[in-house]
């Protein structure tokens, strides 16, 4: 029998002379989805025309719908519509025919009556609602502050204190929205007034003494506190933070490292005090990655004790010289050294290039490398010199030096460690780039979870409510490992920063390894988790105001600059592969890099991995360590075998990129989650211990799923597999009640976060279009 609301439907909606509004048409067909029962597609159908209005005073339209025979057929008082007696076939895989046999089965159904044996009346769906998740989520199981003591590692009340400076300024843009004030750079400024604003708010912070001792100061407690700031600085803006990066860690970094006394006695306080603006010359037009191919040629004149520097043709210009092109006075040029015609490799040299009055100094050319997809506060330019001279002095000359008679001395002999030794002010640019990305991921991170804690779709059945997006098991999968990826590589980036603090010349060939392998994984990890969290958040992940979008184009330049991450990984894997080779002429053990479990017997994998095992340190290092041996081993067999074949040692290695690939993943992977095993074990029993356990065994085991590497080569079987897979899903269960409190220990205030991570619905209501 079918209802009578049902029958009002066929009888008043199906007239084919009925003119019904389109709205009243919608509203009942979203009640009728609600209730949709599974039905049998019937082979022809019944077309009945009905004309509605789509306004109140438009002319009526006509459309046409399908309604099956058995429809009808059920009832002894309905019957087809005048004129439409005839069946017309249809395709039972049609897309009318499914929408048709959805209501049909819907029709069917006897419908809810109210105690007047009527139809009960449809009623509006409520309002949505914010709830702040801190009300909505259980109390935190563990203390989030001592895991951000983990997390951010030091300084964290210097941090906080940098934070609140910059949110007392109306130089870092605050806005409001709702009820809640947020910071970020207007991203719609042209790109010269945003390279203005950022100078001016690095004068403000000159003025505030954040720089001080940035050049001048010493000690490890000094140089994790300078580093500590420009964390937080670049969670603020990215190009304040590469501005301050270019002048303070790179032309001030290269007076420290590649410079002597009278240099550092010149230049290092008038840095720091922002008296001269310094920026570094290295990268040229026809050169990149390859700094020892670069073009530039400095010619030493003995009898006027100047170098003359040349750019000899276009591909030799300096390019993307952050702060060249509007603001530095002075840079550090990178050129060949030619001393009576002989070359003695890359140099490094100080040069004026603008006057206190902002004019360009004679013999240079200069010009704007124009907009850019991201950092257009940093004003990149591009550098020809045409007979510039530099006084001999002005040779950075720790590591060589041109007497006043031309004679060229240096106590390192070997030209390739000489090279190297050039090089050394790109690894603290590599450290900053690694720790960087980890906190712009943790900001897309705190974002999307935020947002997922409070926004809903859909319900489960027609009268519950909808789901809020973090319970659905496929958003889990998305943000919650993603989350474990940062926690871990959070660990990685702090240890990155003390090796390189306490730094010796017999370490630099270590750090190199480290923070190339580190850059290029947390920089890629970065813009995975940017892309995952703009799409996590929907629309709103596009707006520029929260945050996440316009942060995917600012940090895209990670994986190219202070090298691209290809070739670092492939310097990595090199490295380690001349390590192997010398350990077996040396016929001693492997040491250093955390190749020590080389030296060991070969792990052995469980046949059969149950839950406890998959998330104990034991098997997870046994399952990455046996990745890591095998790979290098395998690697070194086809080097010597194309190289028995012919080829040369270099060609050798080109040849074997993919096995290369795949060691200097795995020799990162197994240095991150070795670092990440050491704080969790630091940790006194209880809940945050428990937590890090939680979060270290969804780090080890996405990786394992993520590499195919596990089963390419058999460290795991089919069947283990596909228990580390089932594992991670039960990990994103075991995770998620503690989403909140994770995202919320990563130390970034709500003003630096976008407004969707908050009440949402004021941000974005009537109210609040006279703040845009």
């Amino acid at each position: 029998m079918i209802s009578q609301i049902c029958s009002n439907f066929l009888r008043i909606y199906c007239s084919p002379s009925q003119v019904t509004p389109i709205n009243t048409i919608v509203d009942l067909l979203q009640v009728v989805s609600k209730h949709l029962s599974p039905s049998v597609l019937c082979p022809d159908s019944y077309a009945v025309d009905y004309k509605f209005k789509t306004f109140p005073n438009s002319h009526a339209q006509t459309t046409t719908y399908y309604l099956p025979p058995h429809v009808f057929a059920s009832s002894s008082t309905l019957r087809p519509p005048c004129g439409y007696t005839n069946s017309i076939p249809m395709d039972p895989n049609s897309s009318v025919a499914r929408r048709t046999a959805i209501i049909a089965g819907h029709l069917r159904r006897p419908s809810p009556s109210s105690a007047s044996g009527l139809a009960a009346p449809l009623q509006p769906a409520a309002c949505i609602h914010y709830t702040p998740p801190e009300l909505s989520e259980k109390s935190p199981a563990f203390d989030p502050v001592s895991l951000r003591r983990v997390l951010d590692g030091h300084d964290l009340e210097a941090r906080d204190w940098l934070f609140r400076v910059m949110e007392e300024s109306p130089l870092f843009c605050p806005r409001r929205r709702g009820d809640r004030t947020f910071v970020a750079p207007d991203y719609n400024q042209s790109k010269e007034q945003q390279r203005e604003v950022t100078m001016r708010r690095i004068e403000y912070l000159l003025r505030r003494g954040v720089f001080e001792g940035w050049l001048t100061g010493s000690g490890p407690e000094a140089e994790m506190r300078k580093l500590a700031f420009l964390e937080c600085i670049g969670i603020y803006d990215h190009s304040l933070g590469i501005k301050l990066g270019v002048h303070f860690f790179l032309w001030g970094g290269a007076i420290q490292f590649l410079g002597t006394k009278r240099h550092h006695d010149k230049w290092l306080k008038a840095t720091e005090t922002y008296q001269v603006k310094g920026c570094f010359a290295m990268t040229e037009l026809g050169h990149g990655s390859n700094v020892r191919g670069i073009e530039t040629i400095a010619t030493y004149d003995t009898n006027t004790g100047e170098f003359v520097i040349n750019t000899p043709c276009e591909s030799a210009q300096k390019y993307w010289i952050g702060g060249a092109a509007n603001h530095a006075t002075h840079t550090i040029i990178f050129s060949q050294l030619l001393i009576n015609g002989t070359n003695q490799g890359v140099h490094a040299f100080i040069a004026q290039i603008r006057d206190a009055d902002g004019n360009v100094c004679p013999n240079v050319r200069i010009a704007d490398c124009g907009h850019k997809i991201g950092l257009n506060g940093v004003d990149n330019g591009r550098i020809w010199f045409d007979n510039l001279r530099v006084p001999r002095e002005n040779l950075l000359n720790s590591v060589a030096d041109v007497l006043p008679d031309g004679q060229y001395v240096s106590s390192i002999k070997n030209p390739d460690q000489r090279f190297a030794a050039f090089l050394a002010p790109l690894t603290s640019g590599r450290v900053n780039i690694a720790v960087k990305a980890v906190y712009i991921s943790k900001v897309g991170l705190a974002t999307a979870v935020r947002y997922a804690l409070t926004r809903r779709a859909f319900s489960i059945t027609a009268n519950d409510p909808e789901v809020l997006l973090l319970d659905y098991p496929t958003h889990q999968r998305r943000l919650l490992p993603l989350i474990a990826k940062t926690c871990a590589m959070s660990s990685a980036a702090n240890y990155l920063k003390r090796i390189y603090i306490d730094r010796t010349p017999e370490a630099n060939k270590t750090i190199h390894i480290y923070s190339s392998a580190l850059k290029a994984t947390l920089t890629w990890h970065n813009m995975t988790v940017l892309q995952e969290c703009r799409e996590a958040c929907g629309g709103q992940g596009l707006k520029t105001e929260n945050r996440i979008g316009i942060l995917k184009g600012e940090f895209d330049v990670h994986s190219t600059f202070e090298g691209d991450n290809n070739v670092l990984m492939q310097q990595v894997s090199k490295a380690l592969l001349s390590e192997y080779i010398a350990a077996h002429k040396r016929k001693s053990p492997l040491k250093g890099l955390g190749l020590e479990h080389m030296n060991d017997p070969c792990p052995v994998i469980p046949a059969n991995l149950t839950s406890c095992t998959l998330r104990s340190i034991k098997f997870q290092l046994d399952v990455f360590c046996l990745r890591e041996r095998d790979l290098l081993r395998r690697y070194a067999s086809e080097v010597s075998q194309y190289q028995v074949q012919g080829e040369s040692k270099e060609k050798a290695v080109l040849l074997s990129y993919q096995l290369a690939d795949e060691l200097a993943k795995a020799f990162t992977q197994r240095t991150i989650l070795q670092i990440f095993v050491g704080d969790e074990v630091a940790q006194p029993a209880g809940p945050l211990k428990d937590l890090m356990g939680l979060l270290r065994s969804m780090y080890a085991l996405i990786c394992v799923e993520e590499d195919a590497s596990f089963l390419r080569y058999g460290y795991l079987s089919l069947d283990n597999a596909a228990a580390a897979r089932k594992e991670v899903m039960k990990l994103c269960s075991d995770l998620r009640p503690h989403a909140l409190s994770v995202v919320s220990s990563f130390g970034i205030p709500d003003a630096f976060l976008g407004p969707i991570a908050f009440d949402w619905i004021q941000a974005n209501s009537w109210s609040s279009v006279s703040d845009e």
